[in-house]
């Protein structure tokens, strides 16, 4: 019977928790972001934000610069086999934690971003996101640039797609009376 009691106290020690085990890790975790070493490493990394990173001192990876229209620029890793969306989705998420971080919680509307500015790399706009990076010329250390670019109408296609089932349907109401 006492041992049962026993166990049941363990169970109740805060100290056993794994609210307590968390917390340590992020303590310990917060400790070694903090060595400049690691100053690479976002705050809250995920597995891939750190198996990114490890491809990079592996050669597996590159870190591409990124220069904004009003001529700052900061650094995503990609994987060497990365597509243009790849890049874009590293640039986001770049975007966003150094947003947070600065101001709190802000939103970006990326739809819009894209929709009126591209990338460009040695003045060639990157429009196609499943096209590889490499397939650029885009390698270890390259810079890309945004740069004004409103898509036409006609590149829209999923826009267009929308319009032509719209009107398919008010067709076929139509001839039917």
């Amino acid at each position: 019977m006492d041992i049962s009691v026993s166990s049941s106290k363990e169970d109740e020690n805060p100290y056993n928790s794994s609210n307590v085990k968390r917390a340590k890790l992020n303590s310990t975790l917060a400790a070694l972001l903090d060595d400049p070493i690691l100053s690479d490493v976002p705050r809250n990394p995920s597995l891939s934000d750190v198996d990114t990173l490890i491809s990079l001192e592996l050669g597996s990876a590159m870190r591409i610069s990124v220069l904004k229209m009003d001529a700052t620029s900061f650094e995503v890793p990609v994987m060497n086999t990365a597509t243009v969306k790849d890049l874009k989705l590293g640039i986001k998420k770049k975007v966003n934690e150094s947003e947070q971080s600065k101001m709190g919680h802000r939103h970006i509307s990326w739809k819009h971003v894209w929709g009126n500015f591209c990338l460009s790399y040695h003045n060639e706009k990157l429009l196609d996101d499943d096209a590889g990076l490499q397939d650029y010329g885009i390698r270890n250390n390259s810079q890309v640039h945004f740069i004004p670019y409103v898509m036409s109408r006609s590149s829209r296609r999923h826009s267009r797609r929308k319009k032509h089932r719209f009107f398919h349907g008010l067709n076929k109401r139509f001839t039917a009376q």
